[in-house]
């Protein structure tokens, strides 16, 4: 991966400074800083960092809040620094403001460090799965169309369903087309007809 580029959120200067300065340890790219959560969601906006690095007590809007806002508007992890640990009192609340992880004040590059990756790790597992399920719904739809494509064909031509399929694999090959482009076209041209007077 190219140098990650983050954005700190810090209530205070001189933790930002510092943070910075870890950062940069860690061959880390800062590409802006913000004080309150606000600020933090309009520079998240313009400037797509990889990941957020907040407060959890972040003046204007706490880390969750934020956490849910990104994950809704940009997709954008966030890893919160909070004075301990926290624990969510029911698993499904962790699930909302996934993908989420925290670090620990002090921070140091022992913790802060692994824990970046770590959500890097599963932000590009989540956006595998999340292509993947994209790629599946795209094939059941292709699929319902090219059946409901084919059982026109049989009812309109009197062709048992091999043929159907055979004619549309055809129309596919002959004219440089997708499965579904040819079932939409049939569709479509079936829906034109139905409506003519």
């Amino acid at each position: 991966m190219d140098r990650a580029r983050i954005l700190i959120a810090m209530d205070r200067a001189e933790q930002r400074d510092s943070l910075k300065l870890l950062l940069a340890r860690g061959s880390y790219q800062v590409v802006g800083e913000a004080g309150d959560g606000p600020q933090v969601l309009r520079q998240a906006r313009s400037l797509s960092p990889d990941l957020v690095l907040a407060e959890v007590d972040l003046p204007g809007m706490n880390g969750f809040e934020l956490c849910r806002v990104l994950n809704q508007d940009k997709r954008i992890p966030v890893l919160l620094v909070s004075q301990q640990a926290f624990l969510f009192s029911q698993p499904e609340e962790r699930v909302k403001y996934y993908p989420i992880c925290y670090a620990t004040k002090p921070l140091s590059e022992y913790n802060l460090f692994p824990a970046i990756e770590s959500l890097f790790n599963c932000h590009r597992h989540i956006q595998s799965l999340e292509a993947e399920i994209g790629n599946l719904q795209e094939k059941i739809e292709t699929r319902k169309l090219v059946e409901r494509a084919k059982g026109l064909l049989m009812e309109q031509l009197g062709v048992p369903e091999a043929e159907a399929y055979r004619r549309m694999q055809k129309q596919s090959m002959d004219k440089c087309l997708s499965m579904r482009k040819v079932a939409e076209a049939i569709i479509l041209a079936y829906d034109l007809n139905k409506w003519s007077p």
